[in-house]
């Protein structure tokens, strides 16, 4: 039950996150569900994450809700556990995280940090990847993972 609440406390943004994935599959891109989660890559939304955001730059991923968009799939793979740390935000904060994540980049510009690099929603997400680098890396015989420099 808790689950379909989650869910369904992200869904608006979920909704728009399966527009972006529909014009990423119908311009060339393709679509997975992985764990629960649409990862769509390719396509017109990869054009624009190359190209990137004011405060960002480009990106090889974003989440809206329960949706990942990236690059490609080599991207969505590479960057799992930090989207997977917005999709545990939107699941927590919902719609509202729509306008905390801008905030908390204005805040964190205005303690003299950067918008996108310092803001408290990108340096949790951060924190979840090099917790799996570290966990997967500490597993007997494996290889480590690599971060994206996100």
């Amino acid at each position: 039950m808790l689950r379909v609440l989650l869910y369904l406390w992200a869904l608006p943004v979920t909704l728009l996150g399966m527009l972006v994935a529909v014009i990423a599959r119908s311009s060339g891109g393709t679509l997975l569900r992985v764990d629960g989660v649409l990862e769509a890559s390719g396509g017109w939304p990869a054009w624009v994450l190359r190209r990137g955001f004011p405060f960002s730059g480009a990106v090889a991923a974003i989440t809206l809700g329960h949706v990942v968009v990236g690059v490609s799939l080599a991207a969505l793979s590479a960057t799992r556990a930090h989207e997977r740390a917005h999709v545990r935000q939107f699941e927590r904060w919902g719609v509202l995280l729509l306008l905390l994540y801008p905030l908390a980049g204005v805040l964190a510009w205005a303690r003299g940090g950067h918008p996108y690099r310092d803001n408290v929603f990108e340096c949790e997400a951060r924190a979840a990847e090099l917790a799996a680098a570290r966990n997967t890396s500490a597993r007997p015989g494996s290889a480590g993972s690599h971060s994206t420099g996100r």
